[in-house]
């Protein structure tokens, strides 16, 4: 008896992202059937005879993935920066920039002028971008308000932005990105306003998916950033951590003992901090493009991630400062280019693992049964070329 099904994509070359033994969970000649929004089968070298589809698409031999994810992005914001740009062109440091009053807090004095409608059309034209690279599903973050109103003006500008572009979008609470002006002589005040009224009020009200912090010298100390994710822990959040970017603070180790969910950028992150991560299951989320803008040396330590059997994701880190891209494409030809990722690691990164990252996997990531009906075509035979070939590359959406 044939099965029912709203979508069949038959004749594919079908890079499922599950354990299957071969490279990708590769699939030949593969078949994938959907009903309801639900993979309902997933076969090697199927027939299409045996099922009746309200939607039949041969593949012709095309590859076929699970839409992508870019799991960590600031991509909410107003204003430019590309006077900055400028400056480090001429050797100014992204810390002096920062020091001085620009970076984050020059972002932050045009996000608050920004009205609500602003903010969601300009995430809106980023978010479009992403999606014709075959993304379905994108982290946002908080973190250019940096008082009450605006971080919350923050959240529900993402969460609107997902309604518009019909887009799974992950929002994830950053107030502790940056010390505010106001608050620059009482950083203590500050982390009192985030711990006992922002996190208990976007717990409540669902507005955020996780609590994220960047603990660094220019940002918030270990100490400092353990009071957040104290406070996250209480209201039942999950933490991420912008960790280990220009330094060593232990920071990937530390969001690894809370069980977070990812450390993010992990350029200087320590063996020790790797263990770590790889008890918890916690991701290592890499930022290529962050790495390129600035003119970083330091490259995070692939190797050690590869041996302790943690998991890497790859994200654009989007955002108007040191990651001006919404090209996840890109960042994946960064990874291996710069950082010696192979191409099924760097698959496996806008995938399973970047839905590993969000707490996401039971879901998306991977072309199983039971999983999100979110699949990608490109137009190519060779899987290479997602990594490879920089420039138009047509992703067709199904359903």
């Amino acid at each position: 008896m044939k099965k029912n099904c709203d979508l069949l994509i038959h004749n594919a070359q079908v890079i499922t992202c599950a354990e299957n033994g071969q490279p990708y969970g590769l699939l030949e000649n593969g078949v994938v059937a959907c009903a309801g929004g639900k993979i309902i089968a997933v076969e090697a070298a199927g027939s299409s005879d045996d099922f009746t589809a309200a939607q039949c698409i041969d593949a012709k031999g095309q590859v076929l993935t699970p839409a992508l994810i870019d799991c960590h992005t600031h991509l909410v914001f107003a204003g430019s920066r590309a006077g900055e740009f400028a400056q480090r062109l001429a050797g100014v440091s992204y810390e002096e920039i920062a020091r001085s009053g620009g970076g984050i807090l020059s972002t932050v004095k045009a996000t608050r002028k920004a009205s609500m409608d602003a903010l969601v059309s300009s995430a809106c034209e980023r978010l479009a971008h992403l999606k014709s690279q075959g993304v379905m599903t994108v982290e946002i973050k908080s973190g250019y308000g940096l008082d009450f109103d605006n971080e919350i003006k923050m959240l529900q500008a993402a969460k609107r932005a997902a309604e518009k572009m019909q887009m799974t979008v992950q929002t994830t609470l950053l107030a502790a990105h940056a010390v505010p002006t106001e608050y620059q002589d009482d950083r203590a005040a500050y982390l009192k306003m985030i711990c006992q009224e922002l996190i208990p009020y976007v717990a409540k009200e669902q507005l955020a998916d996780a609590v994220d912090a960047f603990c660094e010298g220019i940002g918030f100390s270990p100490e400092e950033t353990r009071l957040v994710f104290d406070a996250a822990a209480r209201w039942g959040l999950p933490v991420k951590l912008h960790a280990d970017q220009l330094s060593d603070l232990g920071g990937a180790g530390m969001v690894a003992e809370y069980g977070g969910l990812s450390a993010d950028h992990v350029e200087y992150t320590s063996i020790d901090s790797i263990k770590k991560m790889a008890t918890s299951d916690t991701v290592a989320t890499l930022l290529p493009y962050a790495f390129y803008a600035l003119s970083e040396t330091q490259l995070p330590p692939i190797a050690a991630f590869r041996k302790h059997g943690v998991g890497m994701a790859i994200a654009t880190d989007c955002n108007p400062g040191t990651a001006p891209t919404t090209n996840l494409l890109q960042c994946l030809h960064m990874a291996c280019t710069q950082f010696g990722l192979t191409v099924e690691e760097a698959i496996l990164a806008v995938t399973i693992n970047a839905a590993k990252a969000l707490g996401l996997d039971h879901n998306k990531g991977s072309i199983e049964v039971g999983k999100d009906a979110e699949l990608v075509l490109w137009n190519t035979t060779e899987v290479a070329d997602l990594v490879y070939w920089q420039g138009q590359r047509q992703a067709q959406h199904y359903p």
